[in-house]
């Protein structure tokens, strides 16, 4: 045991939480960004502005998704060159075979290839040929026997949470709204997630609002310590930065967290929100402004009310709300002067 402890060290196979749900999972995110997300996004504008060039450019990006997650992923694993390369291979497998769920088939199956490449590399005098024929035979061998059914799966609990979202608008407005937009706030991905259950719909409507509330509430709520960097780092980019805060005093969530309460039934019942882009989208609320985009995406002809609803959602309430409550929570001391100063 204790010869095959030393070899995991020696090959930096850790088998951990925070390697596996959050450094691997945050990855899969940015490789779905880097690819699904940004070519839906650049195909959008192609589409309403008529340059075929950039639909052309945008459907080659999401034609990457499943190499570019495996890739991320992969790279997170600190794997070797040659296993890192393997893994375009095994990516475009397991995000194919795994249908609508592909990108948990491609987060599961990356995992298992990455870990059993790293453990061959360099150990023969032929590891050009060894590392990247084990990695991809196993990657691709579990493509085909694991993918299916994870994809299935992933994609059937997904449908369950909209077909839920569609008859308990109210009730799983909340649901979904707390718990992707915590999610989004953790040092673990919204984003990903979404995306491994093909998050869209009324459900991915809820999950936008949630998003935003953390986002946009967290920017408003610190800018008396913040000040405009806070706004544009935690509006714009992620309220991840407050999670170190959140350690020293979870109290300061309470008021975002309450406010994604709020929006997220008013999202699916009142404005009847929709994520009608990449699933992706749905957890990633207004960092670049992917969130409403992905909302923008399925409109043909909007109304005044559609982008009411829009900016409601995404900026409006929980700019207005979140101090409101956060006033409340400073009085009663809860939240103290510098608990959300950014480092």
């Amino acid at each position: 045991m204790g010869k095959f402890r030393t070899f995991l060290e020696r090959k930096d196979i850790v088998v951990s939480a925070k390697r596996y749900g959050v450094d691997a999972l945050g990855a899969m995110a940015q490789g779905l960004f880097a690819s699904l997300l940004i070519g839906t996004i650049i195909k959008t504008v192609g589409e309403q502005t008529g340059l075929d060039i950039l639909v052309e450019i945008g459907g080659f990006a999401m034609s990457m998704a499943g190499p570019a997650m495996a890739a991320s992923i992969a790279y997170a694993l600190h794997t070797p060159n040659l296993v890192l390369f393997s893994m375009l291979a095994v990516g475009a497998a397991a995000n194919k075979l795994g249908g609508a769920g592909g990108p948990l088939a491609v987060y599961v199956v990356t995992i298992f290839a990455a870990e059993f490449g790293k453990a061959v590399s360099k150990e023969t005098k032929v590891d050009i040929l060894v590392t990247p024929l084990v990695t991809i035979g196993i990657g691709i061998g579990l493509s085909y026997w694991w993918a299916p059914g994870i994809g299935a799966a992933a994609s059937w609990v997904g449908e369950i949470i909209m077909w839920a979202t569609t008859r308990q608008p109210f009730l799983m407005g909340i649901v979904v709204s707390v718990i992707v937009g915590m999610a989004l706030t953790l040092p673990i991905s919204s984003a990903a997630i979404c995306a491994a259950l093909s998050l869209t719909g009324l459900a991915g409507g809820a999950a936008v609002a949630g998003c935003c509330a953390q986002m946009i509430g967290f920017a408003v709520l610190s800018f008396p310590e913040n000040r405009w960097n806070g706004i544009v780092s935690q509006g714009l980019g992620t309220s991840m930065l407050q999670m170190g805060n959140i350690v020293r005093n979870p109290r300061i969530w309470i008021a975002p967290t309450l406010v994604s309460a709020i929006t997220g039934p008013i999202a699916t019942c009142l404005f009847h929100l929709e994520m009608n882009g990449p699933a992706i989208a749905s957890g990633m609320g207004t960092c670049g402004l992917v969130g409403p985009i992905g909302v923008i995406t399925g409109w043909n002809a909007p109304t005044a009310s559609d982008w009411l609803g829009l900016a409601m959602i995404c900026i409006v309430l929980p700019a207005v709300l979140t101090p409101i409550v956060g006033h409340f929570l400073r009085k009663a001391s809860w939240i103290r002067p510098g608990d959300l100063t950014l480092d």
